[in-house]
């Protein structure tokens, strides 16, 4: 995730850095011919740092905005056109990350960095329906094809869209929001459905945080299917991952961050406990993971520049020698689209 953008006098639009980027690189300690997976290219900040350091780095994103728009500046990727390619585009989901880099002929990589959630290019375009901040059409496709938002408010029965609410927001009131949106229906605009869940919260104009925003954030995770993506890429990581290669993952949730630190805590062995009352068991694989280290977030610096990466928290390991675990059963009732 991005912060603010500047438009400069060509009439290109230049984000600012990424969240936590010096970090990131100092937990992924780029060097000259790494091979290293930006799982989430956005804008192309973590990549750009990357390739200066030396790197050759395949760059995945399902939203073709964003790939067209690193295609649309080949001035400012010369990486692209280098023989051979140091810079690989994959306009793909990083669930596919394993799939698609054996399809591109690589066997193993150095480092993957993951930076989960909606982007603040998708953010600030009103058109692309995943704020409320300007009103669009209730889209919130991160790959502008499929399932839709609207499709959800619209057609889903009122129990579904209070358990996504729930699960996905945390909305303590989730039926209430459901029984509103479905009585307010058809809707069609964010402005539309952030109108009826205020109303169905008593929103009070003025207070610090918009009642909305945890709805909104329900749905987009479930039109994306965003945590099944996350486990699926974490899965990837960890089979294409070099004995000590290094993975880092940026979140802005604690539903993202839980699995995330769950993820690393299992794979790095520390889930398992013993006790000597109990008899011995199989210890079970060798640990994939290790030197998980404790969770990094932004500084005042970072705040004062991007306040969205308030909620930003970095997490990192590094590859073992283990072969990789057999993937995880993400069964968990979660649909996705």
């Amino acid at each position: 995730m991005t912060g603010p953008s500047e438009t400069g006098p060509d009439g290109y639009t230049a984000p600012h850095v990424p969240v936590l980027l010096e970090e990131v690189v100092a937990a992924l300690n780029p060097q000259g011919g790494d091979l290293i997976v930006d799982a989430t290219l956005g804008a192309g900040g973590y990549t750009r740092r990357l390739l200066d350091a030396g790197a050759t780095v395949h760059a995945f994103d399902r939203d073709p905005d964003a790939i067209a728009a690193i295609r649309a500046h080949p001035e400012r990727w010369p990486e692209l056109a280098s023989e051979p390619p140091r810079l690989v585009l994959h306009p793909r989901r990083f669930s596919e990350l394993a799939q698609s880099l054996r399809e591109a002929g690589v066997e193993a990589v150095d480092g993957v960095v993951m930076d989960i959630g909606v982007s603040s290019m998708q953010l600030d375009q009103a058109e692309r329906g995943f704020s409320f901040a300007g009103d669009g059409p209730l889209d919130m496709r991160m790959s502008q094809e499929g399932y839709s938002a609207a499709d959800f408010v619209n057609e889903a029965d009122e129990g579904e869209i209070a358990d996504v609410l729930y699960l996905y927001g945390e909305e303590r009131q989730s039926r209430r929001v459901a029984r509103a949106i479905v009585a307010a229906r058809p809707l069609t605009t964010t402005g539309e459905l952030a109108r009826v869940i205020r109303k169905a919260l008593g929103h009070r104009p003025g207070a610090p945080k918009d009642p909305a925003t945890r709805s909104f954030q329900a749905i987009r995770i479930h039109v994306n299917g965003e945590l099944d993506e996350l486990e699926a890429g974490l899965a990837g990581a960890e089979a294409m991952l070099r004995e000590g290669g290094r993975l880092a993952v940026v979140t802005f949730h604690s539903l993202e961050d839980r699995i995330v630190k769950r993820y690393l805590r299992d794979a790095s062995g520390a889930g398992q406990s013993t006790s000597r009352h109990l008899p011995l068991l199989d210890a079970g694989p060798r640990p994939s993971f290790a030197g998980v280290g404790k969770a990094i977030r932004p500084g005042e610096a970072e705040l004062a520049v991007n306040p969205r990466a308030r909620s930003s928290t970095l997490r990192a390991a590094t590859r073992t020698d283990a072969p990789p675990r057999a993937p995880r059963d993400t069964k968990t009732g979660r649909k996705s689209r």
